[in-house]
């Protein structure tokens, strides 16, 4: 005779539900406005289970993760809701043809009103989740930069990932001279005490439909000023 074993229920305490962060579904995708703060996907640990995933599946039981925000990092993700769906998407984000744009706020002025930056980067495993740049061993990291507006002590930029490396744009623009304010794992502490949260949003999302083959884009601000 077995047990009936059963799962310990998630329990969702941080965030309630809203039905804002979605900003678009329909049978075969689900377009989501991700808060500061919650996860993409559960974590390890009872604590950590809660997240992005778990409170859309409270409404939209199928959906599955196809790619991932940080946890402090805002913005829009896209939500498969077939197999079918999932693996048309996840060749798209592998294959680099989706185009994705990003807001920040980083620290200082820049001498600059656009560049690029090319630095290869890898885990540092004795640091992680610290990404670190590595000539040697580390993967392509590619970013493009535009300053939106330099203030007295800071500048609003639109950074574009070429390449889509965990933490690049956090790296990238620590090793700039200039981290993005918030960052809790590569600014300094003068630019962390800067905001409350991680200032890096993922504001523009484009792709092709997986069913029907249109090309589809979605913007949606940032909800802190910049």
């Amino acid at each position: 005779m077995h047990a009936n074993l059963r799962a310990p229920a998630i329990t969702l305490k941080n965030f309630e539900y809203d039905p804002s962060w979605v900003l678009y579904s329909d049978p075969d995708i689900i377009i989501a406005n991700k808060p500061s703060g919650m996860l993409s996907v559960p974590g390890r640990g009872a604590d950590k289970q809660e997240c992005l995933l778990s409170h859309l599946q409270t409404r939209f039981p199928d959906a599955l993760i196809v790619h991932r925000l940080d946890m402090d990092t805002s913005g829009l993700m896209v939500l498969a809701r077939s197999k079918d769906a999932h693996r048309h998407l996840s060749r798209q984000f592998q294959d680099r043809q989706t185009r994705k744009r990003y807001h920040a706020v980083c620290c200082g002025i820049i001498s600059q009103d656009h560049g690029e930056i090319h630095l290869p980067m890898r885990c540092d495993w004795e640091r992680r989740p610290l990404q670190m740049v590595d000539f040697i061993h580390g993967k392509s990291a590619h970013t493009q930069w535009r300053v939106m507006r330099q203030f007295s002590d800071r500048f609003s930029v639109e950074l574009t990932p070429i390449t889509g490396r965990s933490h690049q744009l956090r790296l990238h623009m620590k090793m700039l001279g200039h981290p993005i304010l918030g960052d809790n794992l590569y600014a300094d502490p003068h630019s962390l005490k800067m905001a409350p949260r991680l200032l890096l949003h993922a504001q523009h999302l484009a792709f092709t439909h997986p069913e029907n083959g249109e090309w589809l884009s979605f913007t949606q601000d940032a909800d802190f000023p910049t």
